[in-house]
């Protein structure tokens, strides 16, 4: 799909998966920045700090001691902003509504250095992480009324990360989150209609026109999707439909390891800094349906625009209209594809 008006000319992209639209307006990445600027921190970390509630033999601010965990540690958020204690009851007074919400959030430590990123981890350290993601999920899923299992990481305190060390979060809950039911919603329609997962028709396209992809192996595709909105946005994706994590084989999580690999380290070349971002991973809910529709994925939400200091805000027009984005989702794919060795 060679479009050059695509390049030049502002224009709407619309998201398979959300049923959305982003506005792009390639021509105001030529604008001069006069912006905040954000601090980057060059400092070395350790790869002990004694002053970490996430470290080793640490002790946490609810008193419990970490073990001398040598690889990943899974454990229940001190600060659950889901309570899976939660009575039951509803609120239904004219146009007020609410609801109560039960679930059980968890905190997961990628490794015990203090020091690491997934950008500095090997793929078979990497792999122990995909490992813990597939247990948990399989092991929350399973608790009645929890129909739901998101599993997240913020990186960097540009994204409001209060903890360097390197680990993860996992969300669940008995409802699906917004997010979540938009994607549900569109997966299931386009299955109805053809019989077919939506991602997985939408990655053949991306690898017969081979604009977009930054990466790929014989079992994932990382690239910037067609409607992306953050800068320097990335998706991962099984090249065959998988409904969620538990369904790939040893060697598929190698090889989505592998995936997290490049692009974490692609990410940290691209602006020579430890770059930020938050992902995520959807993937098929738990509440006991076939959901034989759905496509599981993971993607990378960073902020970074210009350099390392300059990041995208989203407000004005994107709080009171829609996503917007100033570099194409061609290019950034472009200046990512580069980066891999």
């Amino acid at each position: 799909m060679k479009n050059t008006d695509l390049q030049d000319y502002s224009h709407k992209r619309f998201n398979i998966l959300t049923g959305e639209w982003v506005l792009v307006s390639p021509h105001r990445a030529k604008r001069p920045w006069q912006g905040q600027n954000e601090e980057i921190t060059t400092e070395k970390r350790p790869s002990y700090d004694a002053s970490c509630y996430l470290c080793a033999t640490n002790t946490r601010i609810n008193g419990e001691i970490n073990p001398d965990y040598k690889d990943v540690f899974v454990f229940t958020n001190d600060f659950a902003a889901l309570q899976k204690d939660s009575p039951a009851f509803k609120v239904n007074d004219g146009l007020l509504k609410a609801q109560s919400e039960k679930g059980i959030c968890k905190v997961i430590c990628f490794s015990p250095d203090h020091s690491k990123s997934l950008a500095d981890m090997s793929v078979l350290e990497i792999q122990k992480v995909v490992r813990a993601w597939q247990e948990e999920y399989s092991a929350i899923g399973k608790i009645e009324g929890i129909n739901y299992v998101q599993i997240f990481e913020n990186k960097g305190a540009v994204m409001g990360c209060s903890n360097p060390h390197p680990h993860g979060q996992i969300w669940s809950q008995s409802t699906l989150p917004n997010e979540v039911y938009k994607k549900n919603k569109q997966q299931l329609k386009y299955y109805q209609e053809n019989n077919r997962s939506l991602l997985e028709d939408y990655l053949k396209q991306e690898q017969d026109l081979a604009e977009r992809i930054v990466f790929e192996n014989k079992d994932f595709i990382v690239l910037t999707p067609f409607w992306a909105i953050w800068p320097f946005e990335v998706m991962i994706a099984p090249k065959k439909q998988q409904r969620d994590l538990t369904e790939m084989t040893e060697n598929e999580a190698l090889n989505f390891a592998e995936a997290i690999s490049v692009i974490t380290k692609v990410y940290d070349k691209l602006f020579n800094t430890s770059f930020p971002y938050s992902s995520g991973i959807h993937q098929a809910p738990t509440n006991g349906d076939k959901n034989d529709y759905w496509h599981w994925h993971m993607s990378f939400y960073p902020p970074l625009l210009r350099s390392a200091t300059v990041k995208k805000f989203m407000v004005g027009y994107e709080m009171f209209g829609s996503p917007q984005r100033d570099i194409t989702a061609e290019i950034a794919a472009i200046k990512l594809r580069e980066l891999v060795k």
